[in-house]
């Protein structure tokens, strides 16, 4: 067959499914669940999940509880079946009873949501699906164990290996400009002009992660400004009358911004590796860049001060990065993580916590999280997989010698209460 021959039998075959597709169906929601579950043929299944799709998106918020509910206690597992085919694999271990014991612990909905997947837009509707989920169904055990299949599945589709980096610039589709404006999460951008100011300019990039089957969402985008020094402050990095700097003379390649665009995808890793390949990207790019850093927020910051009674209106610079050094070292949680959720994840991304600057964020935001004060994470690319191991390994924090020193500093002072003031040396 020709090429010609190959495409327009192509074409005809979309139009035809696609017309099968949309054919009205009267079956309820339960018999086209049973249907696709049981489907063997590929028509009558992909008609199945499409129907079920179309229906899901007309449902009100009760309605797709009900749905949650229905498929969580309706298709779950059997403890009786798992207990009983665990006896058998453990009896005489081999490849049917490792199968039979496998296919008792996968819920049924598991397979349903994967046959949910092949229409068109199916993955994109699903990820909507699960961000409905996740927004309805909080403290609820029995739905928090059907986020658990989704999730468990969305680690699967959407693998790095899937995932296509591409750059976003002041030429990319406007379809795909207007959602970096709604996405941002860091940095508000507040009109085309601004957004301009972040893209346009030979020292600014932007980068973002996108799957095959959404080419038109992004999942994750990070803001990168290419300078001569490591910057601190963000109203020096985004303000309107800045000098704009040649991307070839930049020896500093900062992220000041990553934002997660689908909440449908929360739990779901792409942070560690667009950072790495990004900077990796730039220094092929960009030889002369040396260094790697973000400038971040410290979202975290004050209600942990207000928490230990720890006084820090009125105080200084030098106080205010004493205090947020201590806060990024020396602040856990019950398992021993970092408190503050930034530091967790690039701590865990193999960074090191660099620098804290005093004034850095001066925005509303800026102040009531973290009384305006902003860190550098380095990403040295020769130290990132050792810092990973000793964090990974012993929730050890690698920390410049700087930052070490203001959280000792820190450790020498009483703190509390907030009507004494604090003293730095």
């Amino acid at each position: 067959m020709t090429i010609l021959g190959d495409l327009l039998s192509t074409l005809f075959e979309r139009r035809y499914r696609r017309a099968a597709l949309e054919r009205p169906d009267s079956r309820s929601l339960d018999e086209l669940i049973n249907a696709l579950v049981g489907a063997t043929g590929e028509i009558s299944g992909q008609s199945a999940a499409f129907h079920i799709l179309q229906r899901y998106q007309d449902m009100d918020d009760s309605a797709k509880l009900g749905f949650f509910h229905h498929i969580a206690a309706d298709m779950n597992i059997d403890p009786d079946k798992v207990r009983a085919a665990l006896d058998a694999y453990e009896a005489a271990p081999g490849k049917h009873t490792y199968r039979a014991f496998m296919t008792a612990v996968e819920p049924d909905r598991q397979e349903l949501i994967r046959r949910l997947n092949q229409v068109p837009r199916a993955t994109e509707a699903l990820v909507r699906m699960r961000a409905d989920l996740i927004r309805l169904g909080g403290g609820d055990n029995e739905l928090q164990a059907l986020d658990q299949d989704f999730r468990h599945l969305f680690v699967s589709w959407f693998n790095r290996g899937f995932l296509v980096l591409r750059p976003i610039n002041w030429e990319s589709p406007a379809h795909i400009l207007e959602k970096i404006i709604a996405y941002e999460a860091v940095h508000e951008i507040a009109s085309w002009e601004d957004l301009r100011r972040r893209l346009a300019p030979d020292d600014r990039r932007c980068f973002a992660f996108f799957h095959p089957s959404m080419p038109d969402e992004p999942l994750i985008f990070v803001e990168v400004a290419l300078t001569a020094d490591v910057p601190g402050s963000i109203q020096d990095l985004l303000a309107e009358d800045r000098p704009h700097g040649r991307a070839d003379r930049a020896r500093t390649a900062v992220f000041y911004s990553i934002s997660n665009c689908q909440a449908g995808l929360a739990g779901i890793s792409f942070g560690n590796s667009l950072i790495k390949q990004v900077a990796s990207d730039l220094a092929a790019e960009l030889p002369g860049l040396k260094t790697f850093v973000t400038l971040s927020p410290i979202p975290g910051l004050t209600k942990w001060l207000d928490s230990q009674e720890i006084a820090y209106a009125g105080a200084d610079a030098k106080q205010l990065r004493t205090l947020a050094a201590h806060y990024l070292l020396s602040a856990k949680r019950k398992d021993g993580q970092p408190l503050d959720p930034v530091a967790r994840f690039h701590l865990g991304n193999g960074a090191q916590v660099h620098a804290v600057h005093a004034d850095a964020d001066i925005s509303d935001k800026g102040r009531a999280q973290s009384a305006g004060v902003m860190v550098n994470y380095l990403y040295d690319l020769a130290k990132v997989t050792q810092n990973l191991e000793r964090f990974a390994g012993s929730l050890e924090i690698a920390a410049s010698s700087d930052i070490r020193s203001l959280d000792t500093a820190a450790k020498k002072q009483d703190l509390r209460p907030q009507e004494k003031e604090l003293a730095v040396e």
